[in-house]
């Protein structure tokens, strides 16, 4: 899948400064800069869960393999994961923005829907509150998710920060709140024959505000072991439920 010649008009993000200043786009092009960067966030989550290029091995750990691609600031953090008796529509199910910040962090103040662009696309605010992870204390993020269907039956959905202008168009920053950035994230659920399904999870989490870059990517390798989570609740959804 590669992004349509009408996504060229795509607005292009103003640079991220404060997040103070806001950036009002109309519904219309809003709609177009998401499944833009939507559609981009997809080819790469498809391109990690195919390639092993410049990808370096962790650990495997409770049959989950933990991988890292270096970059010049934050890494980009891998998990894998093969589940048994698990079909891709359970998890898929449970593979979504709020059902993830859940399992980032126990104290999730509130995940608010803001809006529905499409059928598979639309933007969230997650919050998270004083008695938080170090990594999430006190802050917030705006993403859009984006979920498909490819025709080989692979299920993906991405997660990723709105730039700081267009969230604050869309949701004024809360009081005393930080708000960071996911720079990229989500999953990539490819069928097998049996009910079952191999995970990729991707993520790459700016939390803003000073914390020392190492403690940063220390955290993030964290964050793709929600997997393990996730599988128990995709474990209790219907087989049978449609997407």
């Amino acid at each position: 899948m590669q992004p349509s010649d009408t996504m060229s008009n795509a607005p292009s993000p103003p640079a991220a400064t404060s997040c103070s200043r806001s950036w009002s786009v109309s519904e219309d092009s809003l709609r177009r800069y998401v499944n833009y960067a939507s559609e981009r966030c997809i080819q790469e989550l498809l391109s990690a869960s195919e390639s092993s290029d410049g990808w370096k091995v962790l650990t495997f750990r409770n049959g989950v393999e933990i991988s890292r691609r270096s970059s010049a600031s934050l890494h980009v953090f891998r998990s894998r994961w093969l589940l048994r008796s698990v079909s891709p529509q359970q998890f898929f199910m449970v593979a979504n923005a709020i059902d993830a910040a859940k399992q980032w962090d126990p104290d999730l103040v509130e995940a608010k829907h803001i809006k529905d662009l499409d059928d598979n696309l639309r933007i969230i605010a997650l919050r998270f509150g004083d008695a938080s992870k170090p990594l999430f204390k006190k802050r917030e993020f705006v993403v859009y998710e984006r979920r498909e269907s490819l025709d080989d039956g692979t299920l993906v959905v991405a997660v990723a920060s709105l730039p700081h202008e267009i969230a604050a168009g869309l949701q004024p920053k809360n009081g005393n709140a930080i708000r960071g950035l996911l720079l990229q994230s989500g999953w990539v659920v490819e069928k097998l024959e049996d009910d079952s399904c191999v995970v990729t999870y991707v993520v790459q989490l700016d939390p803003a505000g000073w914390l020392p870059k190492c403690f940063v990517n220390k955290l993030n390798t964290k964050l793709v072991m929600i997997i393990e989570n996730l599988k128990k609740l995709a474990q209790t959804c219907p087989v049978d439920r449609e997407m």
